[in-house]
């Protein structure tokens, strides 16, 4: 499991890597292993991955960092959709990683289908783990009671910061970002985006509801992938998993990395 296309480092690297007006915290691993770029749910921070990061062992160089405003990084004026995907670019340049595998979870997910579609030639491939999946969801939200919910739940969200499940936006900036996380999950947003990716990408899905879902609001949800994988011949769907869309990498890490490894088995065969 070598790397042959970026710098490597022999031991485990942790700091920040300062980024418009905020700073990530990144740790890096090292190693001559093909780089693993994973990038977090919404709420979530780096310590979400261990168990995969786990499963995997050493052989691979894994690189985790925190999104704004979320775990160890800094907060910052601009939590849109787009930054956060530049930011993936601004973590893998300063830790001199030209191309990497890029794992994404539930909103992760999303940034890592937009990261492979956009930049192939710095893409080994991509897993999307509960995410990234095309449906016109936000048509049946009610965007003034998700902020009036948001805005209920603030109280809690201090005392859920210190163990990573929180991030240090405001209510506002938590409802704002869950409306656009909704805008580009539309199927005609997010449709093209899945058409073009060129690398090979395998989901991993859960099974039932997830914190806010009503019914089988996921199942409908999921169900859309099926257009997804007989449009593009690059992208299958690896597992469906008992666990649900929160305990997934706690629960379902081994399947989890297994789709790692599919992954990087398919990007060393001749094309």
């Amino acid at each position: 499991m070598r790397n042959n296309s970026s710098a490597s480092t022999d031991s485990t690297w942790t700091g920040t890597v300062p980024v418009d007006d905020t700073a990530l915290a990144v740790t890096d691993t090292g190693g001559p292993g093909i780089p693993v770029l994973y990038v977090n749910g919404h709420v979530a921070s780096q310590r979400n991955w261990r168990p995969v990061i786990a499963e995997l062992g050493p052989d691979w160089r894994h690189i985790t960092y925190d999104m704004r405003g979320r775990g160890r990084s800094k907060t910052s004026a601009d939590y849109s959709f787009e930054t956060n995907v530049a930011d993936v670019d601004a973590v893998l340049a300063a830790r001199d990683v030209r191309r990497a595998l890029v794992i994404g979870w539930s909103y992760g997910a999303f940034v890592a289908a937009h990261r492979a579609s956009r930049n192939p030639e710095r893409t080994v491939g991509a897993v999307l783990v509960e995410g990234a999946q095309p449906h016109d969801w936000i048509d049946e939200i009610d965007i003034e009671g998700m902020r009036k919910l948001w805005r209920r739940m603030s109280w809690v969200m201090p005392l859920l910061r210190p163990i990573g499940m929180a991030p240090r936006m405001t209510a506002e900036q938590m409802a704002d970002s869950n409306i656009e996380a909704g805008e580009i999950a539309r199927e005609r947003a997010l449709g093209p985006v899945m058409d073009n990716i060129s690398v090979p990408t395998r989901y991993v899905n859960a099974s039932g509801a997830s914190f806010g879902s009503k019914g089988d609001e996921q199942e409908r949800i999921r169900a859309s992938l099926h257009k997804v994988v007989e449009r593009n011949p690059n992208i299958e769907i690896h597992a469906k998993v008992a666990s649900n869309h929160g305990s997934i990498l706690r629960k379902d890490f081994r399947t989890v990395a297994e789709a790692v490894r599919v992954v990087a088995e398919i990007a060393r065969e001749p094309r």
